[in-house]
């Protein structure tokens, strides 16, 4: 519960159209994009937060309107969390229903929702997720969304790990 209300407020923080996402772009340091991702920092109360995030490539299903969509990995290290990934599918997701997404062809990791994000359910699983991100070309969510329609995005890993390390090095 804890990691979700932290990404919850970066989200809120990152994406928000209020005075405190203001306040935040005016304290944001761009890291650097490389290719598909770009990383970036921020100081809080609670510390130095570092990320990267990107966009996808191509999305898919039988939706009229959607909201941002974007996979994000942040560094809290004064809050002791590394890795922490995150999904935005741009919609609320069905209650109780989970998303999944697949790098490459290998096995799916399982994601729990709740609103419009997406988690994985423990650290340990976040870390192999990055892991196989830095060796993959192609990571894919599945999720579907309150009304009932499934989504597919298909997100570009180009550049991941060159994002993932100015990262990482920005929050030692």
């Amino acid at each position: 519960m804890k990691k979700f209300l932290l990404i919850s407020l970066v989200i809120f923080g990152l994406l928000g159209g209020n005075v405190m996402a203001q306040s935040l772009n005016t304290r944001l340091k761009h890291l650097g994009t490389y290719s598909d991702w770009s990383a970036y920092s921020y100081q809080d109360k609670d510390g130095k937060v570092c990320y990267v995030f990107s966009n996808p490539k191509k999305s898919e299903g039988k939706y009229t309107r959607r909201g941002d969509v974007f996979l994000m990995i942040t560094q809290r290290p004064k809050m002791k969390m590394y890795d922490v990934f995150n999904v935005t599918a741009g919609y609320i997701y069905k209650s109780k229903t989970e998303a999944s997404i697949k790098i490459d062809a290998k096995p799916a990791f399982p994601l729990f929702t709740y609103e419009e994000q997406a988690w994985t359910n423990t650290s340990k699983m976040d870390k192999r997720l990055v892991s196989a991100m830095k060796s993959g070309n192609i990571a894919v969510v599945e999720g579907t969304s309150s009304r009932g329609t499934l989504t597919t995005d298909t997100f570009s890993l180009k550049g991941f790990t060159k994002a993932y390390n100015a990262s990482k090095k920005a929050c030692k």
